[in-house]
């Protein structure tokens, strides 16, 4: 049976990353010919010693390699970062909050999707759940997209519009946000693997 391997780069409490785990790690599904494969977290990734996934990911097994960002320039981190990513040879890497702006060096040599939480183009950046509850808009939303050297500005996999409550709170907002994250990523991950699930 095929194996489609997915590498996980996070930067905090990975609960998007453990969300995906939890939906796809070790499930069978089915190709666009027909034939049942799986999907295995080979491996994950965390830019930041101090972030709580680290620790939610023990009880998975998966291996997590810590590489702190910290006295490094970009182009110096997205090195270290490639050379780590390819010891585990994916067929896909997954940027499931990952807080950095990479570089050509990253772009050009990792096939790679990233969530964003705003329905973009709009907001893009590291602030967008606030930017898009601020907004005079009525909606906000998730995106997942293919990562390309512009931030957040891949092409659109799949992405869904959640309709703002009058009155609602940023933290109420906020966490509308993150249920319809666990929802539309593993689905866009699919997608851009070309997989469904088996009947």
């Amino acid at each position: 049976m095929k194996t489609h391997k997915l590498f996980i780069l996070f930067s905090g409490t990975g609960s998007n990353m453990i969300n995906l785990i939890r939906t796809l790690h070790l499930h069978e599904f089915v190709d666009n010919t027909g034939c049942a494969c799986r999907i295995e977290v080979v491996g994950t990734l965390c830019n930041n010693p101090q972030a709580k996934g680290i620790q939610a990911l023990q009880e998975f097994h998966i291996p997590c390699v810590v590489l702190s960002h910290k006295g490094l320039e970009r182009h110096e981190y997205d090195t270290l970062l490639v050379r780590e990513i390819k010891r585990y040879d994916p067929t896909l890497c997954v940027l499931s909050g990952f807080m950095r702006i990479l570089t050509p060096i990253f772009t050009q040599h990792i096939r790679a999707i990233n969530i964003h939480p705003s329905f973009l183009p709009y907001h893009k950046g590291a602030h967008a759940i606030k930017d898009s509850f601020e907004s005079n808009q009525d909606f906000g939303g998730v995106s997942v997209h293919w990562v390309s050297e512009e931030l957040d500005s891949g092409t659109i996999i799949m992405q869904e519009k959640l309709p703002k409550i009058t009155g609602e709170s940023l933290q109420d907002f906020e966490s509308r946000i993150h249920t319809l994250e666990y929802k539309l990523f593993p689905q866009a991950l699919l997608e851009a693997l070309g997989l469904r699930a088996r009947n």
